[in-house]
């Protein structure tokens, strides 16, 4: 089966070093795991990666008796054929055609890759992340040992005593039936140290609202000097600093690419949402916690961020007022949560985000930065990180409109314009 799928996923053909073709269709017919290793040739940090990925693949092909069940494949953006070339001879696997740009972006949207060197691990049939940091993987597992690195149960990857700022400790049990914020930060990240300030008082504000909640830290920081200095301004439990492994095993579990993240977990350790951070500084009262993902959002500052995490539709609505868009929500409501039944059955993050924005100096910034029309209502396709923009622009947006430019956009039969 996995060869269909992957023949969808990847093309029909890859090239390799020696500038052959690679058959899709016979390399699915083994496989079970799919290492997408998305760089540039002129990154100093993808080269030096390639450098231990190289070691890692010719440990993992010559000792690992799941040998046959892994493939690692090179997704570009390079913009220079040599440059791409002379990289790809580095390489003992293969790699996503040069000339193949519409798929790369695909990809990157796909998986929502934000920053190079990353490696996604991908089940082979369904394409499926069953780990989406692989730079961790190959450090912190040289002999390929706990292949296929799928996710494992939070309450397993945090076993373990947790300190108190009181050094007194507890164990990682006393969790059991709390919901749980696994905060990812650090003193030396100015960002961090601002959201630490709010999440205090979030923090006593759910708790003296009688929800059983928990949050433990899992230090970036770069001594154990400073984790001390950082964790006593914190009234919550933490992974001990000289603990490394078990720190990064979290890095690893929740696919961390930068700090501050703060993951929510409901009181079965399932991920409710990854957005704790735009939630927290949303939300300074918690009336929406444990802040189950809202099919659409008011855009404003502090959840603007998303907009750089995928594909995002944006109605732009002709609203001084904040209660002036709720009509528009209204409108785009059902459709939201239609495709987020649909991605949450198949187990997978929804593909789109759902904005509306009124008429303030953020969506000034935005419609001038995206180069879009003056007109309001104005129905759009904003994807960031590929710098293109999908515009619908008609007299009346009606729900059979906007259902209709989102099944479009999913079926990738709209043409981009460029941001």
């Amino acid at each position: 089966m996995s060869s269909e799928f992957l023949v969808s996923l990847l093309g029909e053909r890859l090239v390799n070093s020696e500038k052959a073709e690679v058959d899709v269709q016979s390399l699915g017919t083994r496989l079970s795991l799919v290492g997408l290793f998305f760089g540039c040739s002129l990154n100093g940090p993808c080269k030096q990666f390639n450098g231990s990925l190289c070691d890692f693949y010719g440990r993992f092909k010559k000792s690992s008796e799941h040998k046959d069940k892994l493939e690692i494949v090179f997704i570009s953006s390079d913009q220079e054929q040599k440059h791409w070339q002379d990289f790809v001879q580095e390489m003992p696997w293969p790699a996503l055609p040069f000339k193949d740009r519409h798929k790369k972006m695909k990809l990157w949207n796909k998986y929502k890759v934000t920053s190079i060197p990353s490696l996604v691990f991908v089940d082979a049939a369904n394409g499926k992340v069953v780990c989406r940091n692989g730079l961790l993987v190959v450090r912190d597992d040289p002999k390929g040992l706990e292949f296929p690195w799928g996710p494992k149960p939070f309450v397993e990857v945090v076993a373990g005593p947790l300190l108190r700022n009181n050094r007194q400790t507890t164990d990682s049990s006393s969790l059991e039936g709390h919901y749980v914020g696994v905060y990812f930060s650090a003193h030396w990240c100015p960002p961090c140290r601002s959201l630490t300030r709010v999440l205090v008082e979030s923090y006593r504000t759910i708790k003296e609202s009688g929800h059983k909640f928990e949050i433990v830290f899992v230090s970036a920081d770069r001594s154990e000097e400073s984790f001390k200095q950082y964790f006593s301004e914190m009234p919550w439990l933490a992974v001990p600093y000289s603990d490394e492994a078990r720190r990064s095993r979290l890095n690893r579990l929740f696919g961390i690419q930068g700090i501050p993240t703060l993951i929510l977990l409901d009181t079965e350790g399932h991920v409710v949402t990854r957005q704790g951070r735009v939630e927290v500084l949303n939300d300074p009262e918690c009336r929406l916690f444990p802040w189950h993902p809202r099919p659409v959002l008011e855009l404003n500052e502090s959840n603007a961020v998303q907009l750089h995490e995928g594909p995002c539709l944006v109605l732009f609505v002709d609203a001084e007022e904040e209660g002036e868009l709720e009509p528009a929500k209204e409108l785009i409501q059902p459709i939201a949560e239609k495709l987020m039944a649909k991605y949450k059955a198949k187990e997978e993050e929804t593909p789109l985000l759902f904005f509306v924005a009124g008429e303030d100096d953020m969506t000034d910034s935005l419609r001038d930065y995206t180069n879009l029309p003056e007109a309001a209502p104005l129905l759009t396709i904003l994807d960031m990180s590929a710098r293109a923009k999908y515009v619908r622009d008609v007299e009346e947006i009606t729900p059979s409109v906007v259902e209709q430019f989102v099944g479009e956009f999913l079926a990738d039969k709209l043409k981009p314009e460029p941001i």
